[in-house]
């Protein structure tokens, strides 16, 4: 959708010579939001300047590795345990009988998005099935897993997507009191409106880690704490980074498109190359 010098189709492959030449000849590269490490790699390895900057992508992968960025940049989130293997039988039993966080408790496995791999564990019971399955996803080279502190939250998260220097940030708000998720997927309402003091909170946290990560292209998942308002204490609680997000929030697809050539012209200019004609 952004129109450079050269524009070269690399889905579904690694990059090869040609790809090599053209990035080593380039001021910049502009990247898909869905590039593979590969070529990430190469791109940044051989030009100054790419778009976006996956770095923390990379380097910290999937979940557990979120956590792990997190408490490196010393954020507030839920206390989180993370299990990246999966456990032996005497193991299973021990986290069963001794959970290390209070129930309930916030199973997640390290991998997908839109709430589908994401759990309220209530009971030993379905901690016990959830542990099961991830003994099953091991098995077939998907392994593991986190329990994360439950945070009450009024159902309702927040999102904040950053797109360069573009900053936007929406609620997804659960009407149903017994619907553990705040998913759009999962029948959560967008509302762009309510609680601007908090939304603004979660900008300026955004802002701060993006000006230490370098992150510019991403959806940042935020909780409060329902005990933390009642006592007037606004702390955005980092949940997750989404590399890949929705955009009904954002006004669908075709916003979101002029958001991000938008965003890339202003990077393109904060690194002094001229937008007026291809770059």
């Amino acid at each position: 959708m952004y129109v450079a010098d050269q524009n070269l189709l690399c889905a579904g492959r690694d990059p090869g010579h040609a790809e090599l030449k053209a990035i080593r000849q380039a001021d910049a590269v502009i990247l898909p939001q869905g590039c593979r490490e590969s070529i990430y790699r190469m791109a940044k390895d051989n030009c100054s300047h790419v778009f976006p900057n996956y770095d923390c992508r990379f380097k910290f992968p999937e979940k557990i590795g979120q956590g792990q960025l997190f408490k490196k940049i010393n954020v507030p989130h839920p206390q989180t345990i993370a299990f990246p293997d999966a456990l032996a039988n005497r193991d299973s039993e021990q986290l069963l009988n001794s959970p290390p966080l209070e129930l309930p408790l916030v199973f997640k496995f390290n991998w997908g998005g839109e709430g589908k791999t994401v759990f309220l564990v209530r009971d030993k019971q379905d901690l016990q099935h959830h542990l099961q399955k991830a003994k099953i996803y091991a098995k077939s080279g998907q392994s593991g897993f986190l329990l994360q502190k439950f945070i009450p939250s009024r159902g309702q998260s927040l999102r904040v997507v950053v797109i360069h220097q573009i900053y936007i940030a929406y609620w997804r708000i659960q009407e149903k009191s017994d619907d553990f998720y705040t998913n759009i997927s999962k029948g959560a309402r967008l509302d762009r409106d309510v609680d601007p003091d908090l939304q603004a909170a979660a900008i300026l946290a955004t802002k701060q880690f993006c000006q230490k990560t370098a992150v510019n292209l991403a959806g940042f998942d935020f909780l409060f704490s329902e005990t933390d308002l009642k006592h007037n204490k606004i702390e955005p609680l980092f949940l997750e980074i989404n590399y890949f997000f929705g955009r009904k929030g954002l006004g669908g697809s075709e916003k979101y498109y002029k958001l991000l050539q938008q965003g890339i012209d202003h990077w393109l200019q904060s690194i002094k190359l001229d937008t007026s004609s291809p770059t």
